[in-house]
């Protein structure tokens, strides 16, 4: 063999390591990119589901509204709260540990509360924690009234607290009527001369509003030894001004009590305004919970409702 034959076939060998030493790198070289692209994938789409798992979360706090044991620090409880049972849609990751959920009604909220988280919010319940509607007791905001109860339960309370203050003031003797007024408004006939409003021969057209009564109960009434006045701790009606009244001139030793009689409106110390229930019938109705009478009807009762308080010392 020639020298120059064995000297390019030499080379052809170099060559051709040089081309597998090439394609064994471009194959490595492709296998990088491809792992990496691959990764890339794999990291897109956990990002995506990420996203996506995340915004189904919020969409759950927003739609749901709990309530978690750390929102209560400093959280004020609406007036209007139902004790509910848990429900299986709070059964998801995103509602774990929740102690009741918000609800709204055309911008009024409301705080349901779950049967077996009502402990940890603090708040008393009368008579019981079941499941209903409560709504605040206005002399004490930890403190709520099932609502079928509310209003009876407040003139009871009232009731009582004038049985304390008459012996705490050392009355021999008091009694409470619950009356019920009933107005109308009737038109009289009056005969006189010169009457502005005269018409032929005189006959003049009045218009008078009486008031009469439905009810006359009484709810209360005892006597007692009497003693010397010490002051009395009031709550319900502790704004009254003729319960006020009472009080000084009774523990004023110059100017002493023997007989007094008082006109106390239920309606100037209830918790529940006629605003406030429009607002609760309109979610009692949202709700389909309505019962055979509104709150609306209940305060407009209380309006014409009056306790006479006589007291005798």
């Amino acid at each position: 063999m020639k020298i120059n034959e064995l000297v390019h076939d030499v080379k052809d060998g170099i060559d051709d390591a040089k081309l597998k030493v090439v394609d064994v790198v471009d194959k490595a070289e492709l296998d990088k990119h491809a792992k990496e692209l691959g990764d890339a994938a794999v990291g897109a789409a956990q990002s995506l589901a990420e996203v996506i798992n995340n915004g189904k979360n919020n969409w759950n706090l927003k739609r749901l509204k709990p309530i978690f044991l750390n929102d209560l620090n400093g959280m004020q409880c609406s007036r209007l709260v139902r004790i509910v049972e848990r429900e299986k849609k709070f059964d998801i990751a995103v509602c774990e540990g929740s102690i009741g959920y918000w609800d709204t009604c055309k911008g009024e909220r409301w705080i349901n509360i779950f049967k077996d988280s009502v402990s940890k919010f603090g708040l008393d319940f009368y008579p019981n924690d079941e499941v209903n509607f409560y709504y605040v007791d206005p002399t004490n905001k930890d403190s709520y009234i099932v609502l079928d109860e509310y209003f009876d339960r407040l003139k009871q309370v009232r009731v009582s607290e004038l049985q304390k203050i008459a012996q705490d003031l050392g009355a021999k003797y008091f009694r409470v009527t619950y009356m019920k007024e009933r107005t109308t408004l009737s038109k009289k006939s009056a005969n006189g001369k010169g009457s502005v409003h005269k018409k032929g021969n005189g006959s003049v057209q009045l218009n008078a509003t009486e008031k009469k009564y439905d009810r006359m109960d009484i709810v209360a009434e005892m006597s007692f030894p009497g003693h010397e006045p010490v002051m009395p701790r009031v709550r319900y009606l502790k704004r009254d001004p003729n319960i006020l009244n009472l009080i000084e001139m009774r523990m004023d030793p110059k100017g002493p009590v023997n007989h007094q009689t008082l006109n106390i409106k239920l309606s100037s110390s209830s918790g529940l305004k006629e605003t406030d229930a429009v607002k609760v019938d309109m979610i009692l109705k949202s709700l389909k919970m309505a019962g055979n009478t509104t709150v609306s009807s209940e305060v407009q009762n209380e309006a014409k409702s009056i306790l006479e308080y006589e007291i005798n010392f």
